[in-house]
């Protein structure tokens, strides 16, 4: 018979919303008495704050809130324990805590020891480190507590061993990346081996700006092997049952551990559930993109339309002289089998308004890049009034590796809200586009099949300006994702010239991205948070 009942609480919190994820806590608490009857109700890091508050952490009063909160969990005096992650004040600084709430009592706290200060993180920046282990009892059981970090760190998993704890538990609030879990899990089960205990690892899951939470809440018995997996990208109660005797944990009679998805489907969803929670939880009635007849709006509507339904999508095809029959009957196609709203609205006139205007200023200077740009920047125009007159968020479709090499327009193809391919390389974006056709066939084979153009100009070809694309992406994960140097790359087997241009372009772009919307991170090293260089600077390519 089982000593505890554990239910780690796959939870998706709205940053700063303080009241509304302490009703949060309350709602899952109540449903894992309800369901499970739980011993212990376990929840992800910082749950009463969202993940990462980032300078919300530094307003006078989110101390106040945070105390409130924390009585209104201890008044209700459920009859299961709470362990929950909040910021708490003390004499040497700010502490990232983990709360045990039990019989209407806090009856223990741990700060977090580790504070990760890479990649997406910088919680050095508000927390100072916690300094002493941890431990409660409930049923007899002795129960260790760590947070995100720690559980990566030897030291605090020492202290675990130590403890001679019965469990340990893991509150996170890790975003994802691809390949994510599979490291999560590895880690987690050489921990528990470690330690000789089972570890209950419990992440958040939802969208916060740029970054997605997966979920990928599981399990590891006392010798390493995952015993239960949450389902990802969505709500989920995971309940356990401990026996003390053995520490044997097993999956509650009630409970079902989800399988492992695959790598696309991982990507695919994190880029839905992104949209979904940017769109949602800021309030707009729905989106409107700009649809081309190409590979990366057909696979940003796909991704819009299964965030957000058909219903709060809109898809504009902005024709010019050289856009071709098949670009705009493919994205009349996709908008139909999609079910979107759609409408065709020609940029001729702005266009030949803009020439007009300037004409007297141009006499003497022939046509070059800038009548492209002013092309895309009158379609840019339309999105934007659309976007105004209807309340919907604007999403634009540059892939990462155009953003990369600045090939974008600024102004134009870039003005929007939220880009949802920004770190998806191109060839990836081909990949995303097959896999979801295999769910149902929205987007044409002509559109996945024809050589990728802006259609800025006659016969166009996006390889006309870049190496192809299979050369590109490689080169630029070296660079981007990797740091290697351009004498690195180059002993990889690529040409010199190719690599030197491809890093030079990435180097003088950076202005261009500073100023495009966020996109959702899907890789080890996005743009935006995740990958900061200096706009002005004097770095030479080479070794």
């Amino acid at each position: 018979m089982s000593a505890l009942t554990i239910v780690a609480a796959q939870v998706n919190p709205l940053v700063g919303d303080i009241d509304g994820n302490t009703e949060l806590v309350l709602k899952a608490s109540r449903e894992a008495i309800s369901q499970y009857n739980a011993d212990i109700v376990l929840f992800p890091e910082l749950t009463l704050t969202g993940y990462p508050p980032e300078d919300l952490l530094l307003r006078e009063s989110i101390g106040h809130r945070v105390d409130r909160a924390l009585k209104t969990l201890c008044e209700q005096n459920l009859s299961c324990a709470i362990v929950v992650g909040y910021p708490k004040k003390s004499l040497a600084g700010l502490l990232n805590m983990a709360g045990v709430i039990h019989n209407g009592k806090l009856i223990c706290e741990y700060a977090k020891q580790c504070l990760p200060n890479y990649q997406v993180f910088d919680e050095k920046r508000y927390f100072v480190e916690g300094r002493e282990y941890a431990t409660f009892e409930l049923n007899s059981v002795k129960v260790g507590l760590s947070i995100c970090e720690d559980i990566w760190d030897g030291e605090p998993i020492k202290q675990a061993k130590a403890a001679n704890v019965d469990v340990l538990l893991n509150l996170n609030a890790s975003p994802f990346h691809k390949d994510k879990q599979l490291e999560r899990e590895q880690l987690v089960s050489e921990r528990a081996k470690y330690v000789g205990a089972p570890i209950v690892y419990v992440n958040q899951y939802g969208g916060q700006d740029e970054l997605v939470f997966d979920g990928g809440t599981h399990v590891a018995d006392a010798e390493g092997s995952i015993i239960a997996r949450a389902p990802r990208f969505e709500s989920a109660l995971l309940a356990l049952d401990l026996s003390t005797s053995d520490r044997t944990i097993t999956v509650h009679s009630g409970s079902q551990s989800a399988p492992v998805q695959s790598g696309l489907a991982t990507i695919y969803d994190a880029l839905v559930l992104g949209v979904k929670d940017y769109v949602n939880k800021n309030g707009f009635q729905g989106v409107v993109l700009g649809l081309s007849g190409g590979i990366d709006s057909a696979l940003t509507l796909a991704i819009a339309v299964d965030a957000l339904g058909a219903e709060r999508v809109e898809a504009v095809m902005m024709p010019f002289r050289y856009t071709s029959e098949l670009s705009k009957n493919d994205a009349e196609d996709e908008a139909k089998r999609l079910g979107v709203k759609y409408r065709s609205l020609s940029i001729e006139p702005m266009y030949e308004a803009f020439m007009d205007t300037l004409a007297e200023s141009f006499v003497g200077k022939g046509i070059d890049i800038t009548e492209q740009n002013i092309q895309s920047r009158s379609r840019g125009v339309l999105l934007m009034a659309l976007s105004n007159k209807f309340g919907y968020l604007v999403l634009t479709t540059g892939n990462k590796s155009e953003m990369a090499v600045g090939y974008a327009t600024i102004y134009g193809d870039m003005a929007g809200g939220l880009d949802v391919l920004k770190d998806v390389p191109k060839t990836m974006v081909f990949e995303l586009s097959k896999y979801r056709n295999t769910i149902s066939p929205v987007i044409p084979e002509s559109v996945i099949t024809r050589p990728p153009s802006a259609e800025l100009a006659p016969d166009q070809k996006d390889e006309d300006s870049l190496p192809p694309y299979e050369i590109l992406d490689a080169i630029l994960e070296m660079y981007i994702e990797q740091d290697m140097s351009a004498h690195q790359i180059v002993e990889h087997g690529y040409e010199e010239e190719v690599v030197r241009r491809v890093l030079r372009l990435v180097d003088i772009n950076e202005y261009k991205r500073r100023q495009a919307p966020i996109g959702i991170r899907i890789s080890r090293r996005a743009f935006g948070r995740d990958r900061r260089y200096p706009i002005t600077n004097g770095w030479k390519i080479g070794d």
